[in-house]
C-alpha cells in the first residue's frame, strides 16, 4: 500500500488527525493521564479513611483546614469512579487498543470512517474536560456517586449538571467509536482473513463494540432525562411526596427513582464486560505468543465471548436485589447471573490450558498476562455471592463489593492494559521497553494491588459499609475490621510508587536511541499487525497489501522449520 497522502500540517497530522494510529495514541495518552488523576483522588481519600480528622500531608493546603470534608470526600469518591471507568479504562481498552491494533490485525489501511474516528476522540476529550470543570465550581464536583442515583442526583449542587453533560459527550464518543470498529471488522478484513481466522483480540473488540452500541443509548437517554429533571423542572425520576430537610419538595412528582437504577445498570453491568473482554483479548494474544503454542479451544473462546455478550444484558438487576423486587424477578436474575459465570469460566479455563506444555517465556508482558488469570478468577468467584439475594443482603454496599469489582478491574483489566502496552510498544514506537524496569513494575504492582483489595474482603464480611468518610469509626459492629484501613492505605501509596518505574521506563525509552532495531516482528508473533514496519507506515500501514494464509496462532507446527508460522507468510499455500 502506498504511504503517500495529501500534505498535512502539524494540526491535521497530530492534533486533528484522521489516522487511526495517531488517534489510538491520543486515546492512550489522554486515558493514562486521566487514570493517574483518578488514582490520585483515591490516594487522598485513603488518608481520610486511615487517619480520620487529621491534616493531609503534602497536598493538605488545597483543602479547608487541610482536611477532606465529608462533602469533598463524596465528590472525590464519585469522580474517582467516573474517571477510572469512563475516562480511563474504557477509552484505553477500546479507544487506544481498538483504534491502533484492530486495523493492523485485520490488514486494513485505516478505520472505516476516519472522520468519525476523529470526532469520537474529541467528543471523549471534551466530555472529560467538562467533567473535570466541576472541581473549580464553588460547590465542587459531582457528589452523588458514579451511579448518580436519583433523587439525590436531582437535588445535588451544580457539579452534578456538569457531570451529566460530560457523560452525554462520553457516551456519544463511545457510540461513534464502537460503530466504527464494528464496520471496520466487517468490511475491511484483508483477503483470506475469514471469521475463524480472526485473532481472539478482534472477536473481543467486536463483541465489546456491540455491547457499547446496544447498552449506552438507554443511559444517554436517562442522562438527558435527569438533566431535564435538574434544569427543566420535569419529574422523570422524582417520586410523589419527596421530603427534603423536613420540607415537601416543590415538584409535581410521579417519577420513579428505580427507573434510573434500571436504566443505569442496564448499561453498567454490560460495562463490566466492556472492561474485561478487551483485556481477555490482550491476554490471549500474549499467552499464545509466549507459550509458543496455539490457544487451547479457539472456537470455544469465540463462542463463549459471543454468548457472554448476549447474556450480559439480562443480569443487571442483581445490583438491585435490595430495592424490594419480587421473588420471581429475583430468581430470574439470580439464575442468569449464575449462567453468565459459565462462559467466563470457559474462557479462563481455555487460557489456563493454553499454558500446559508450553515453552513459556517469562517476559514482562507475559508476567502481567499470567497475573491477570488468578486476579480475574478472584474477582469472578467473589461476585457469585452478590448474585444470590440471601448473601447479597449482608454483603451489599460493603467493602466486599469494592473488593470484588476492583479485583476484576484493577489487578484484572489494568494488568491486561499494562501487558498490552509492553507487548505492542515496539510496534507503536519501534523501541522495546526495558525488561528490568518492567519486572520491577510488575512485582511491586502485584504485591500492593493485593495489599489493597484482599483486606477489603475481610472488611466486607465484617459488615463495614462503603462510602463512609470517616472509614467506619461510627459503626460499632465493624470495629474489629477498621484497623485494616491503615494497611490498605499504605498499600495504596506504595502502589503509586510502584508506577514510577513504568513512567520512567516510558519516558527514557522514548527519549533514548534504541540499541538495536526491533524490526517488524520482535516477538516472533503470528498475527497480521507484525507484517507491517515498526512503527507502521503513513496512512497505509503496510508496505504491500497483506494476505491471510492461515489461522492466527500457528505456533510450533511440527513440519515447519520455525516455531511460528505468521498469518501473512506464504509457505507454499495456494
Amino acid at each position: 500500500m502506498s504511504s503517500e497522502h495529501h500534505k498535512e500540517n502539524f494540526w491535521t497530522k497530530y492534533i486533528f488527525s484522521q489516522d487511526h494510529k495517531v488517534i489510538g495514541i491520543q486515546y492512550g495518552i489522554t486515558s493514562l493521564l486521566f487514570l493517574l488523576f483518578g488514582f490520585s483522588l483515591m490516594l487522598v481519600m485513603r488518608w481520610q479513611l486511615a487517619y480520620p480528622d487529621t491534616e493531609i500531608p503534602l497536598v493538605g493546603w488545597m483543602f479547608e483546614n487541610k482536611m477532606l470534608s465529608p462533602d469533598m470526600y463524596n465528590s472525590f469518591g464519585a469522580m474517582h469512579g467516573t474517571i477510572m471507568i469512563f475516562l480511563g479504562v474504557v477509552p484505553i481498552v477500546v479507544g487506544a487498543f481498538g483504534n491502533y491494533i484492530v486495523p493492523l490485525q485485520i490488514g486494513a489501511p485505516d478505520m472505516a470512517f476516519p472522520k468519525l474516528n476523529m470526532a469520537s476522540y474529541w467528543s471523549y476529550f471534551v466530555g472529560g474536560i467538562v467533567m473535570l470543570t466541576g472541581f473549580i465550581l464553588p460547590e465542587g464536583a459531582a457528589s452523588s456517586g458514579w451511579t448518580s442515583y436519583a433523587p439525590l442526583s436531582v437535588i445535588a449542587p451544580t457539579g452534578q449538571t456538569v457531570w451529566l453533560i460530560g457523560m452525554v459527550f462520553l457516551i456519544t464518543s463511545s457510540l461513534l467509536g464502537s460503530m466504527n470498529i464494528i464496520v471496520t471488522i466487517f468490511q475491511l478484513r484483508v483477503e483470506g482473513l475469514t471469521w475463524m481466522r480472526l485473532p481472539f483480540f478482534i472477536w473481543a473488540q467486536l463483541v465489546t463494540s456491540f455491547l457499547l452500541v446496544l447498552a449506552f443509548p438507554p443511559l444517554e437517554a436517562a442522562a438527558i432525562f435527569q438533566l431535564m429533571d435538574r434544569l427543566a423542572m420535569t419529574s422523570f425520576f422524582i417520586p410523589d411526596g419527596l421530603i427534603i430537610s423536613g420540607e415537601m419538595f416543590n415538584r409535581s412528582g410521579g417519577g420513579s427513582p428505580l427507573l434510573w437504577q434500571h436504566l443505569f445498570w442496564f448499561l453498567a453491568h454490560p460495562e463490566v464486560y466492556v472492561l474485561i473482554l478487551p483485556a481477555m483479548g490482550v491476554v490471549s494474544e500474549i499467552i499464545a505468543n509466549n507459550t509458543r503454542k496455539p490457544l487451547w479451544g479457539y472456537k470455544s473462546l469465540v463462542y463463549s465471548v459471543i454468548f457472554l455478550g448476549f447474556m450480559s444484558f439480562v443480569v443487571w438487576a442483581h445490583h438491585m436485589f435490595l430495592t424490594g423486587m419480587g421473588d420471581t424477578m429475583s430468581n430470574f436474575f439470580t439464575i442468569t447471573t449464575m449462567i453468565i459465570s459459565v462462559p467466563s469460566v470457559v474462557i479462563l479455563t481455555c487460557l489456563l490450558l493454553s499454558l500446559w506444555g508450553g515453552s513459556i517465556r517469562f517476559n514482562t508482558p507475559m508476567l502481567f498476562a499470567l497475573s491477570f488469570l488468578p486476579m480475574f478468577a478472584i474477582g469472578g468467584v467473589t461476585g457469585l455471592p452478590l448474585g444470590l439475594p440471601l448473601s447479597d443482603i449482608h454483603l451489599h454496599d460493603t467493602y466486599y463489593v469494592i473488593s470484588h469489582f476492583h479485583y476484576v478491574v484493577a489487578p484484572g483489566t489494568i494488568f491486561a492494559i499494562f501487558a498490552g502496552i509492553y507487548y505492542w510498544f515496539p510496534k507503536i514506537t519501534g523501541k522495546k521497553l526495558n525488561e528490568v524496569l518492567g519486572k520491577i513494575h510488575f512485582i511491586f504492582s502485584l504485591i500492593f494491588m493485593n495489599g489493597i483489595f484482599f483486606p477489603m474482603l475481610i472488611q466486607g464480611f465484617g459488615g463495614l459499609s462503603r462510602r463512609l468518610a470517616d472509614g467506619g469509626v461510627s459503626y460499632a459492629h465493624a470495629q474489629d475490621v477498621i484497623h485494616y484501613n491503615e494497611f490498605i492505605s499504605i498499600s495504596a501509596w506504595l502502589l503509586f510508587l510502584a508506577q514510577l518505574p513504568f513512567i520512567f521506563n516510558i519516558i527514557m525509552t522514548l527519549l533514548s536511541k534504541p540499541k538495536e532495531e526491533v524490526g517488524p516482528n520482535p516477538w516472533q508473533a503470528t498475527t497480521m499487525e507484525w507484517a507491517c514496519p515498526s512503527p507502521p507506515v503513513g496512512h497505509g500501514n503496510f508496505e504491500t497489501e497483506p494476505k491471510a494464509y492461515r489461522g492466527p496462532y500457528e505456533y510450533s507446527v511440527p513440519e515447519h522449520d520455525k516455531d511460528f508460522s505468521p498469518q501473512f507468510e506464504n509457505l507454499g499455500e495456494k
